[in-house]
């Protein structure tokens, strides 16, 4: 059985080792670009993203983990239009779909649930953070992203899903 988020040790607020953790993993998209880099651990080409802090859902990790990691400031853009059932006042709303969602084994006793996210970066300027250590990281057009021999196609799909939802997403605004 899945340990919950809040019986995690204040210390340890996202490791569950044993056992699964929930992540996010944003493609962030500007001027027909989506940013990828080089994952420093895994030698892997990813969107940007992390752990879903105890304090947060999706979508607050998902604007929070590109300005820590790149400086990017980001708008997440779902799937489907968020609906809206005109209740003022009420505690409920709807997040954004994601792109996909994903589990994958990060060790022999760990793995990740990752919900990945379309964004719009306000700009293309990335400034790392001096903890982020990726090797490389850039704006990628679509044909360089289909071309690059080194991304796998899951990522692939997501960063021309991300793609196309942020076209559709910049021509309604």
């Amino acid at each position: 059985m899945l340990k919950m988020m809040d019986d995690r040790p204040e210390d340890v607020p996202h490791l569950n080792d044993p056992g699964i953790d929930f992540t996010v993993e944003v493609f962030p998209v500007h001027d027909n670009r989506v940013l990828l880099r080089k994952h420093d651990k895994y030698g892997i080409w990813l969107g940007v993203g992390g752990h879903i802090e105890r304090h947060e859902d999706p979508i607050d990790a998902a604007m929070r983990e590109p300005g820590e990691e790149v400086g990017l400031e980001v708008i997440i853009i779902g799937t489907e239009k968020v609906l809206r059932d005109g209740r003022p006042g009420e505690d409920y709303h709807e997040l954004p779909l994601p792109l996909g969602l994903n589990r994958h084994r990060i060790s022999p006793t760990h793995e990740h649930v990752t919900l990945a996210y379309a964004g719009i970066a306000k700009t293309d300027m990335l400034v790392p953070s001096e903890e982020e250590k990726s090797p490389e990281m850039r704006l990628m057009t679509e044909a360089e992203v289909l071309a690059h021999p080194e991304i796998k196609q899951s990522v692939k799909r997501y960063a021309m899903k991300a793609l196309k939802i942020a076209q559709e997403y910049l021509s309604q605004t």
